[in-house]
């Protein structure tokens, strides 16, 4: 079965994106996206994006309609990544848009590019999260910021200093820093 959602801005306000409706798969919802690229302003000028347990591939899209100069999309369930190719090819992504078939923590552990935001929607049955967030200092430029939506939320730690956050019925969304830039 075969769902879709809107893009809410830039120059692909209005196109809808196809996503299979895996068991877990949940866009992340217009008014939340609407908040997340108010933070963020409305444009994302040559941003590089990475977005972690991609799904439907809302949040990449979205930041792609809005002038990011790349997205590299990470899923691990085959039928999803072949809607995220088929979406950006409709689209007209070309290479700005790059799909990877694997699981995020493989993904993490064997690429070693920067990325100016990170779009992490994990799975709330996982511990996914947990196991993330160590890693995702090493892929920040300086400046990086990494937006979290959980059932919980990222609390301060030693690593991680909220910028934003803001609930949707059981849903924490947030925008977090790590507490010290990475080394290059």
């Amino acid at each position: 079965m075969t769902s879709q959602i809107r893009i809410i801005g830039g120059r692909w306000r209005g196109r809808s994106i196809r996503f299979s409706a895996e068991p877990g798969l949940r866009p992340t919802p217009n008014r939340v996206r609407e908040t997340l690229f108010n933070w963020l302003g409305q444009t994302l000028p040559d941003f590089r994006c990475l977005d972690l347990f991609a799904g439907s591939g809302a949040l990449g899209f979205e930041a792609l309609s809005r002038g990011a100069a790349q997205v590299v999309f990470v899923e691990r369930q085959r039928a999803a990544a072949r809607m995220l190719r088929e979406n950006a090819d409709r689209l007209g992504a070309g290479e700005a848009a790059e799909v990877a078939l694997s699981e995020a923590m493989t993904w993490l552990r064997r690429d070693d590019r920067k990325f100016d935001l990170v779009f992490l929607d994990p799975p709330f049955s996982g511990q996914d999260l947990a196991e993330v967030l160590p890693l995702l200092p090493g892929h920040l430029a300086p400046g990086g910021l990494v937006y979290c939506e959980s059932f919980g939320g990222v609390s301060e730690s030693p690593l991680w200093s909220e910028i934003r956050s803001a609930r949707a019925g059981q849903v924490t969304y947030q925008l977090i820093t790590p507490k010290q830039e990475p080394e290059p």
